[in-house]
């Protein structure tokens, strides 16, 4: 049973209780405007520009699961799922890549009717879903790189039945992360928290956002956290004052605009990071390339980050950077990475 004060919590979070902690090597934190790993600038070595940036990779079904057996795709495997993941995070690390963006109710799966969600419907985590996270987060961890964990995706907050299970939910999220001993995490509430596919109200309003923020700040004290707009490149006042860092998406945005609106949000001296913008050809709205979006947002003094929706997110998934060869949008996907390496200067 869900309860609805955070004081009232205790039987619900005691779901949330983990048997000995994780020791970290990574850990997350800001200054001013800059991202600090382990107390030190990002990107330090690189480019003079680079340092403090936080560039990203938008995963959120690296953990997925489909428990609808009417829509779940045939053998899938989500254990296999997660380890193929994994693997590829080499890869995007060698590119400049820090950071990679997951969810708690994953992303739209390329079909209608999954059911992917670390929820019960009483606010409670589930354990097998946690577990691929934890993967996912240790292995991150491993490599000196971030996890920007999402709690709620529309179209999936409905196993949630009300605002009080959403807060609920969103404690025990925290109280995990904060349990398990994870330094190297980051929390975005929701992923583009005003999308009209989301049904709980708390999630989609400016007020709830901020009062799921402070559940989560005053569960666990020392989490960064933060939520998504959606892909205008725009951030309400009241999120830019409370969040501890700006989360915006660019997917239908033109570059041109990126110096005006990543400028018009730094006067809260907070960390800007674009953790979703898509930027390949197959996108009929004919968005610009990885080129010129990566290269505007960087130079408007932002963290950039890929959505690569048809390769990355929809079934079957596919987690490694493109090959060249292999056709399709896997050579620009590539392009993509090269683009991230020349603006940090990684090589």
């Amino acid at each position: 049973m869900y309860l609805v004060s955070i004081a009232a919590l205790a039987p619900v979070l005691a779901t949330c209780v983990v048997m000995g902690r994780f020791s970290p090597k990574t850990a997350i934190s800001i200054d001013g405007t800059d991202f600090l790993i382990n107390g030190k600038l990002t990107y330090r070595g690189c480019k003079p520009e680079s340092r403090g940036r936080l560039m990203n990779v938008r995963m959120v079904n690296s953990v997925f699961d489909d428990e609808n057996l009417a829509t779940r795709p045939e053998g899938f495997d989500p254990k296999a799922n997660t380890t193929n993941f994994i693997k590829s995070m080499g890869q995007y690390k060698s590119k400049g890549i820090l950071a990679f963006t997951i969810n708690l109710q994953g992303g739209f799966p390329g079909y209608e009717g999954a059911i992917n969600t670390a929820f019960h419907f009483d606010a409670s985590l589930k354990d097998a879903y946690m577990k691929r996270v934890s993967r996912v987060i240790e292995a991150a961890d491993a490599r000196g790189m971030v996890i920007i964990l999402g709690l709620f995706y529309q179209r999936q907050d409905q196993c949630l039945p009300d605002a009080d299970a959403v807060r609920a939910a969103t404690a025990n999220a925290a109280a995990w992360v904060r349990d398990k001993g994870y330094t190297n995490v980051m929390i975005e509430i929701a992923n583009e928290y005003a999308h009209s596919g989301f049904d709980n109200r708390i999630i989609k309003n400016e007020d709830g956002e901020v009062e799921l923020m402070n559940i989560v700040r005053s569960t666990a004290p020392d989490l960064l956290v933060s939520t998504s707009g959606i892909g205008n490149c725009l951030f309400h006042e009241k999120l830019c004052e409370a969040a501890d860092f700006i989360l915006i998406h660019g997917n239908g945005c033109n570059p041109d605009v990126y110096d005006e609106r990543v400028g018009a949000l730094k006067e809260y001296g907070k960390p800007i990071v674009f953790n979703e913008d898509w930027c390949f050809s197959d996108d009929p709205r004919g968005i610009p390339d990885a080129v010129q979006k990566a290269t505007a947002a960087f130079e408007a003094g932002a963290s950039w980050g890929i959505m690569n929706e048809e390769r990355n997110q929809h079934w079957p998934f596919t987690f490694g950077i493109g090959d060249p060869e292999e056709g399709g949008n896997a050579k620009e996907d590539f392009i993509a990475y090269e683009t991230i390496a020349d603006l940090v200067g990684i090589r």
